[in-house]
């Protein structure tokens, strides 16, 4: 999860970066311009290097993993407009080809806590897994329905940061103290918005990763994928899952917060929503539609940011066009 500028790390030794802020978007540039950045990345292409990469993460890698927790460090841009009339959008969860825990919590509203009611969310969210800067770090992810059946959510800056792709990227399912009991996925590419690669835009702080196969399945073959919500508004009732790793909370577990969802009143066009989730909960996703019993819902955003001087609040980018655009992409893959 992010800070924004006039604040501290979450916790003593989080790692501390910059989430930089919108600016204008990306056009054509004049004779001689560099050229925009690249809107995805390719990582492990062939089997032998996912296995590789899936190899690298041990579960005592997995365990010291730093979570990543980033602060502002220059003044907000004006937040981008929603776009007039857009169009609402949704797709439909795809259940996994083994059954899962139905079990209700009645768990709303939650600030923050483990999430024990089972269900489909227990297999498609898990911790993200990636080397930055020479250092291991961590965030979460969810696997969504997509065509390719291997497509992840999750926030930009847990694909890219200050210029750089992030390597032996991976997905870990239903992670749980070290554990891969769905296994490890590593990424055949990583993607982002271009908003966020080319100016690191925290309205459009979202990425994307196609992982390769493992044992000849798709990942929503063996997990499942939520379903998907673009352009559907603002205000709801949500619910936000991710593997916090920063104090109090230790990356072990799954934890949820839910709520009624406000929108970001200050420099973003973003969801916010009461919730105390830490550093490494960063790309975990937001469900509007969920259903406790069966852990299913539609994808409406992903943990991205909070307020130091706005305690137990975190924010998630609104899914738009733009982040229907990158799903698209990366869906496609």
């Amino acid at each position: 999860m992010r800070r924004h500028p006039r604040t501290t790390a979450i916790a003593t030794g989080a790692l501390l970066a910059a989430c930089s802020l919108a600016v204008p978007g990306l056009g054509t540039g004049a004779a001689g311009a560099a050229p925009p950045p690249a809107t995805e990345h390719t990582a492990a292409a062939t089997a032998e290097a996912r296995q590789q990469a899936a190899a690298f993460w041990t579960p005592e890698r997995m365990r010291s993993a730093t979570p990543l927790d980033l602060t502002a460090d220059h003044p907000a841009a004006p937040p981008a407009p929603v776009q007039a009339g857009a169009r609402h959008t949704t797709v439909a969860p795809t259940p996994p080809t083994t059954t899962h825990d139905t079990t209700a919590v009645r768990s709303f509203p939650q600030a923050g806590g483990p999430w024990t009611g089972g269900g489909a969310v227990v297999k498609t969210s898990g911790r993200v897994f990636f080397t930055m800067q020479g250092r291991t770090a961590s965030c979460s992810g969810d696997a969504v329905t997509s065509a390719n059946g291997s497509t992840v959510l999750t926030a930009g800056h847990c694909v890219k940061y200050q210029g750089n792709w992030h390597t032996n990227w991976t997905f870990v399912p239903g992670y749980h103290d070290g554990q891969a009991p769905y296994g490890t996925w590593a990424a055949t590419k990583t993607l982002s918005t271009p908003q966020w690669t080319a100016s690191e835009d925290m309205n459009n702080d979202v990425g994307a990763a196609v992982v390769g196969p493992l044992d000849g399945k798709r990942l929503t073959d063996v997990v499942g994928g939520q379903g998907l919500d673009f352009n559907g508004g603002y205000n709801k009732r949500m619910y936000s899952f991710g593997f916090p790793a920063a104090s109090p909370y230790d990356g072990t577990k799954l934890i949820h917060c839910s709520g009624n969802s406000t929108k970001d009143f200050l420099l973003t066009k973003d969801h916010g929503l009461s919730c105390n989730m830490t550093g490494g909960s960063s790309g975990g996703p937001w469900f509007t539609s969920f259903d406790e019993a069966t852990g299913t819902g539609l994808q409406a955003s992903v943990n991205s940011f909070g307020y130091t001087f706005l305690p137990n609040t975190m924010f998630g980018p609104y899914f738009g066009d733009v982040a229907k655009t990158l799903y698209d992409q990366a869906q496609t893959g």
